[in-house]
């Protein structure tokens, strides 16, 4: 009886589990029948976003290309002038050189990347980022350290600091193409047209073009005093003529591994306009440039530990320098050389628990030079890069680690090679914070870094120097990064950070008896402090600003020279910039400034680089036209008409005009 018993409450309770799991069923086709649909009231959820800036352990800035566009920035060389920490030489002219640096510790300690994988000059150790444009731009961020990611290259953890370029991936709608032209025109005769091509190839694989060409005559006037008198001068020999096109294949896997291969071509014809002297307007130096790469990258997930990211690299690069003048023995000196480089690098990362993951990382690098020099040793560079790194955090602290093994061997065809150099370089970052009801962090860095000499430097004509040693860098930091949401309509975020680099075995050019020589000579101290401030309003449904500060302090100081401020260094500089959102128009202002600067150790009046402010305006309009989205945009550069020099004597251009058309169809 009691075994019967038992078994009608078993039977019960299963009867009625089953009635259970049918009754929202019966009652959902009840509903339906008399026309009464239940519904659950919507919810929404809201989040405040936190800038990467302020809980990153290291210093970081990024801005995406629709920002860059809504404030006229259509060069990456201007864009980087906006960050705090990066510093950027530049020589004047649509098509001047322009290099960037972390706090000046020289380009060459700063790594540029792009889609992901390092940009290698082995001949000048650095990279000119004049020739990069925003059409295609997805996001550009700048790195102060390490980048967070630790499935980043062993290549990226050898710098200093990475400028990382993203261009943009295909987007569709509801077709499986889509066609972006775009058409730029202003002062100094500039034309500049692109082309950006999207095409769904299949469920899973998709493939963008993009192509753009650049013209302008690079004339512009100037201002140059001699004394007390001054006159209205013209800059020449500044015109470019260059063109890039690149195609990029995407595919997704049916296990969610991604695949992407670029291959990328660039040339260029250009006037480099040299110093400005006296009335003598001569200026016959050219450049020619052409570059060719592709390159692949594969990201597998195993499972949810271990992940594996893989490289690969093919560079080609051509440069023909010439110049027209009666100190050369025939009249003219021209100077051809060639690069190849091959990169292979591969990321194996594995993360046993949620607060902790590692890495190993291991980049292989190839680098030949050749050129038309006489005394052309065809060099041949083989560097290994090997890092390990791990991250730890548990929500609150932060704390990432890395050591960097670094082997370079070189060959030359003539001559004796320098010996072998290998080296450890460590690296430490902490962020922790503060309290638990708001977003502020104290964060630290410790960072060993170096940069090897390049080619010019070991075997440039009869300056190189082939015992040269790497050039050491240490670099610390300490700071705090708040960020916080008033009334919900204001979103406001800043970080401050003191910082401290100290260089040794400086790669200096020094004089000898007879000529110039390479030497590890110069000692250089930098401490500074880097203010960041961005604030977001939204005033109503279809108007919001945006606004963002940075302000830079810098003391960097020639141990071996009088302890002066070196070269081009102001103690003062800032940025800013306003983006009104409105209905119907977009306004977008820039400022630039930089303190007093000397072009020489020797602070005479002579070297004295005055200060400069210089700002510039954009409005922007959208709207559609038969179903496509139009961009109508106008740019006045340099309001005021400033005349400022970044590089002594070499005049930048006053003020200055564009405008431009975008079309999406």
């Amino acid at each position: 009886m009691k075994r019967e018993a038992g078994g009608r409450v078993i039977f019960r309770l299963v009867l009625l589990y089953l009635f259970s799991m049918a009754m929202p069923r019966v009652a959902a086709q009840e509903d339906s029948i008399v026309g009464k649909v239940q519904t659950i009231r919507e919810v929404l959820v809201e989040s405040h976003a936190v800038d990467a800036n302020v809980t990153s352990s290291t210093p970081m800035q990024s801005v995406d290309g629709k920002r860059l566009r809504e404030l006229g920035i259509s060069s990456l060389a201007d864009a980087v002038k906006r960050f705090a920490g990066a510093c950027v030489r530049d020589y004047g002219g649509i098509g001047g050189l322009k290099t960037v640096s972390v706090r000046n510790l020289g380009a060459h300690h700063t790594a540029v990347s792009y889609d992901g994988v390092a940009i290698g000059n082995a001949q000048a150790g650095q990279v000119d980022v004049g020739r990069y444009t925003t059409d295609n731009l997805s996001n550009v961020s700048f790195v102060i350290g390490q980048a967070a990611d630790i499935m980043q290259s062993a290549r990226h953890y050898a710098s200093a600091g990475v400028l990382a370029i993203e261009t943009q991936r295909p987007q569709f709608d509801n077709r499986p193409y889509h066609v972006r032209a775009n058409v730029r025109g202003g002062s100094f005769g500039l034309v500049s047209p692109s082309v950006i091509y999207w095409q769904e190839v299949g469920r899973a694989t998709s493939l963008s073009c993009h192509a753009s060409y650049m013209q302008a005559d690079g004339v512009y006037p100037f201002t140059l005093r001699n004394g007390y008198t001054k006159s209205r001068e013209k800059r020449y020999n500044s015109d470019v003529n260059s063109w890039q096109g690149e195609a990029n294949l995407f595919h997704i896997f049916t296990n969610g591994n991604e695949w992407q291969t670029k291959i990328a071509y660039y040339q260029s014809e250009r006037g480099l306009p040299g110093t400005v002297i006296l009335y003598n307007h001569d200026a016959n130096e050219r450049l020619w440039d052409k570059n060719f790469f592709v390159q692949t990258q594969y990201k597998a997930s195993f499972s949810n530990i271990w992940r594996l990211h893989g490289r690969m690299k093919y560079n080609y690069s051509w440069d023909k320098y010439e110049d027209i003048n009666s100190k050369y023995q025939g009249g003219k000196q021209t100077d051809t050389n060639r690069q190849h480089e091959y990169y292979v690098s591969a990321t194996l990362g594995c993360k046993p628990t949620n607060r902790w993951s590692f890495a190993l990382a291991e980049d292989v690098v190839v680098n030949k030079l050749h050129n038309n020099f006489p005394s052309n040793m065809q060099p041949l560079r083989f560097t290994s890069f090997t890092v390990l790194s791990s991250r730890y955090g548990n929500g609150r602290f932060l704390a990432d680690g890395n050591l960097l093994f670094t082997y370079a061997h070189e060959h030359l065809k003539s001559g004796t090679a320098p010996d072998d150099r290998k080296r450890l370089s460590p690296a430490l970052s902490l962020s922790y914070r503060l309290l638990d009801d708001e977003t502020l962090f104290a964060r630290a860095m410790v960072k060993s870094t170096f940069r090897m000499p390049s080619f010019n430097d070991l075997y440039y004509q009869r300056i190189g120097n082939n015992k040269l040693q790497p050039e050491r860098a240490m670099e610390y930091n300490v700071g705090m990064t708040w960020s916080h949401r008033f009334a919900k309509t204001i979103d406001f975020h800043t970080t401050a950070d003191l910082y401290y680099n100290k260089v040794y075995d400086k790669i200096v050019a020094f004089p000898s008896t007879y000529v110039w020589k390479m030497v590890n000579f110069g000692e250089v101290d930098i401490t500074g402090l880097d203010v960041t401030m961005g604030v977001d309003i939204v005033f109503s449904k279809n108007i919001n600003m945006q606004l963002l500060a940075n302000y830079m302090l810098q003391n960097a100081i020639d141990k071996l020279d009088n302890d002066q401020q070196i070269p081009y260094i102001p103690k003062h500089s800032g940025n800013g910039s306003m983006v009104l959102h409105t209905s119907w128009i977009t306004i977008g202002y820039t400022l630039m400034a930089q303190g007093q600067r000397y072009s020489n150790v020797t602070h005479r009046s002579e070297y004295r680089l005055h200060p400069f402010y210089e700002h510039s305006i954009t409005l922007s309009h959208d709207f559609l036209w038969r179903g496509n989205k139009v961009s109508l945009m106008a740019s006045l550069l340099n309001l005021t008409d400033e005349q400022y020099e970044i590089v002594q004597y070499y005049p930048m251009p006053g003020r200055s005009w564009q405008i431009g058309i975008k079309i999406d169809l």
